[in-house]
């Protein structure tokens, strides 16, 4: 299932994150709410725009195919759950209040999503107590707090979590649309660890515990991750689901004769809650169209630049080893 290019809706808002020409792999978080040209889109931890059918979609086809695919957690603690819950609850609250209602009795509390028509009913601890919806209810059933907000929203979710001693470990994640990554693969691992297989991580994993402290102590940031594909499907699990070749499911193989090329954006979010040692991380995926960018001259400029300064390893690690040169040609090229 592919979504729209952020050209093709309404409301999107729009990044374009490697202006400097380069590929780069650092922290390059800036303070969350800075102004990126998307209004008040750029203060929202949760973007949600005229898209949200397809993305919500495309997490109740991840989660049918097999839920632990997609969701994990490791040394969770129900401390730690509640507050996240709490965390995500009063920022869709205070950022959406057309979509989202919250009420709160002295021992329950009543979430209402009404994108989904989903009423979800919270114990005082954050648990999930019960779930009411009009509509047939999702499968498998919600497992979880973090689980039923997933489901309402256009970002995964990650959570990671730190003890007294420094050690820190991927502790919940939710993430329906991977980008070549596994929940499975990567839980419990802590941030040195999960980032390993990324090509020139050396110097930030060298770093991994102050990169830590940030997320967690400082104040909420906002980076930027991004890639190339030939389509515009959210789910790229390195795992395809049965009985879909793998060549057909990487989304990688560019071809010159007939060009597809989309370019995947990940706006990602951090905020951290000091007072649990945990932080919250959110991913949201945007796609733009590059032949739309290949008719800016700034930007096709910039695109070209950035492939051209990647590494061999940097290539082969974002799967464009062996199209890089196609698609250079094709940049410059009047087709």
């Amino acid at each position: 299932m592919e979504v729209q290019t952020v050209e093709n809706y309404d409301g999107a808002a729009i990044y374009f994150p490697l202006m400097n020409g380069r590929y780069e792999v650092k922290p390059g978080m800036l303070p969350f709410g800075s102004n990126l040209g998307n209004g008040q889109a750029d203060k929202h931890v949760f973007q949600i725009d005229n898209n949200f059918h397809y993305y919500r979609q495309a997490k109740l086809l991840a989660r049918r195919e097999r839920l632990s695919k997609y969701y994990q957690t490791y040394n969770y603690t129900q401390t730690v759950a509640g507050a996240i819950a709490r965390l995500i609850i009063e920022r869709l609250i205070a950022e959406h209040p057309q979509h989202f209602e919250w009420e709160q009795t002295a021992n329950t509390g009543k979430f209402h999503s009404y994108l989904t028509q989903e009423t979800l009913y919270l114990n005082s601890g954050g648990d999930l107590q019960q779930v009411l919806t009009p509509k047939s209810p999702v499968f498998p059933g919600y497992a979880s707090t973090l689980d039923a907000l997933a489901a309402q929203i256009q970002e995964d979710l990650s959570v990671i979590c730190r003890r007294a001693d420094g050690i820190n470990w991927l502790s919940a994640v939710h993430l329906c649309y991977p980008n070549h990554w596994s929940a499975e693969e990567k839980i419990g691992r802590d941030f040195a660890a999960i980032h390993a297989p990324v090509a020139g991580m050396e110097k930030i994993n060298r770093r991994s515990e102050a990169i830590v402290n940030t997320m967690i102590a400082r104040k909420p940031t906002v980076r930027f991750a991004w890639g190339l594909s030939t389509d515009t499907r959210l789910n790229h699990h390195p795992e395809p689901p049965p009985h879909i070749s793998p060549s057909q499911w990487q989304g990688r193989k560019f071809d010159l004769q007939s060009p597809k090329l989309y370019l995947r954006i990940e706006r990602q979010v951090i905020w951290g809650l000091p007072e649990w040692e945990t932080a919250l991380f959110t991913i949201r995926t945007y796609f733009r169209d590059c032949s739309l960018i290949k008719q800016d001259s700034v930007l096709r400029s910039k695109l070209y630049a950035a492939l051209e300064s990647m590494t061999a390893e940097s290539l082969v690690y974002k799967g464009l080893a062996e199209s890089r040169n196609n698609i250079l040609q094709w940049l410059i090229s009047n087709s």
